[in-house]
């Protein structure tokens, strides 16, 4: 019997499959609104068999954005727009989610494909970026406004905004975005937090906003509601954020009520050296799962069937996302059923391409 292809509930919440598709930047907004591009690239992922299809990471207010082109949730015509894709979604089967973002100082960038660096202030495309201290994520880059504590009593307020208009356009997931080096992982690490007030210091102090802003959203979203929140278990550079840190965060998000650490690394250091590798970060996830007993999500280069199932068969992980992965193959979750021998549902439109299951296939299953 498959364990990637096993029923995941979590609150009242039950996914599918343990397949989620990881939230991914499409760049293709304008003020923030999703338009036709995301109804298809979303609605793919879920007619492809996933289990959780999650929206990019999507900026709280418009400064909160990586990029000009980015999506965002401020309003409530945003969270119309969100509808229609979230009703699709969850229509062919998977559970629509939203990752809720603040890109802190790697903000006001072009899309990748324009070169991804910093539009100045005074560009009327861009703005000053916020961060917990004006550290720049490059060097020579102006540094960025360091928040104030009455502007970080703005900050919470939209993220719990962001949290309401998600459950108006009917997400049923929420995943805040704690890491690759903005502004939430940014209060975490002690390379880009160098505050002297309450919520910079030592460890306990650095977590003090990540953690206040998680409780505001626990207690605006629906308590039958799962809650994600997506972390860099290390920043991959001496002198900052370590796996020890994050299995004592992940111990201090369990207790504020979120069900799942998704458990990445890296882009907070613009110098880090990563050592890629296939499921290079599943050890991140199979840690803080075993230390803490929250459950966990798996991700990076995590590209064939068989090694999806040990992941989650193994206990390494309680489901994976996938990214890039699933933007060359949007019918993933149907290609690894079959690889593994599972008989799935395919959409009725396309059960006449559906691939004979075998007796070998059934025996497997």
């Amino acid at each position: 019997m498959s364990k990637l292809f096993s029923p995941l509930t979590l609150r009242e919440v039950t996914f599918r499959n343990r397949i989620f598709v990881s939230p991914m930047c499409q760049y293709s907004s304008a003020d923030g609104m999703p338009n036709e591009w995301h109804h298809v690239h979303l609605g793919s992922r879920a007619v492809g068999g996933a289990g959780l299809v999650m929206v990019e990471a999507t900026g709280v207010s418009p400064e909160g954005r990586i990029s000009p082109a980015d999506s965002g949730l401020w309003s409530e015509a945003h969270a119309e727009a969100f509808a229609p894709i979230v009703r699709f979604v969850e229509s062919q089967g998977a559970v629509a989610g939203i990752q809720l973002a603040h890109a802190g100082r790697k903000a006001s960038t072009e899309p990748p494909w324009d070169g991804g660096h910093l539009i100045p202030a005074g560009d009327p495309r861009g703005w000053t970026p916020l961060a917990p201290s004006p550290i720049p994520f490059r060097e020579g880059d102006p540094p960025p406004h360091a928040l104030t504590e009455s502007e970080l009593d703005e900050i919470e307020h939209q993220f719990v905004r962001g949290a309401r208009l998600s459950r108006a356009a009917g997400f049923r997931v929420i995943e805040l975005h704690m890491a690759h080096g903005y502004l939430l992982n940014e209060f975490l690490s002690p390379l880009s937090n160098q505050r002297t007030d309450r919520y910079g210091g030592d460890r306990e102090t650095r977590m003090r906003f990540p953690l206040r802003v998680t409780r505001a959203v626990r207690a605006a979203w629906p308590g039958e509601l799962p809650l994600l929140v997506r972390i860099s278990a290390s920043d991959w550079a001496e002198g900052g954020w370590t796996l020890e840190d994050s299995v004592a965060f992940a111990g201090r998000l369990k207790e504020e009520g979120v069900d799942v650490v998704d458990c990445s690394s890296g882009g907070l250091a613009a110098h880090a050296k990563i050592e890629l590798g296939p499921g290079y970060q599943v050890p991140f996830a199979r840690r803080i799962r075993a230390e803490t007993g929250i459950a966990t999500g798996a991700v990076g280069l995590i590209t064939e069937p068989a090694q999806a199932e040990e992941i989650v068969a193994s206990g390494s992980a309680d489901a994976v996302l996938l990214a890039r992965r699933l933007l060359s193959d949007p019918y993933w979750p149907l290609h690894a059923a079959e690889a593994l021998g599972v008989d799935v549902d395919w959409p009725r439109q396309y059960r006449r391409a559906k691939p004979a299951t075998t007796p070998a296939a059934s025996a497997r299953a």
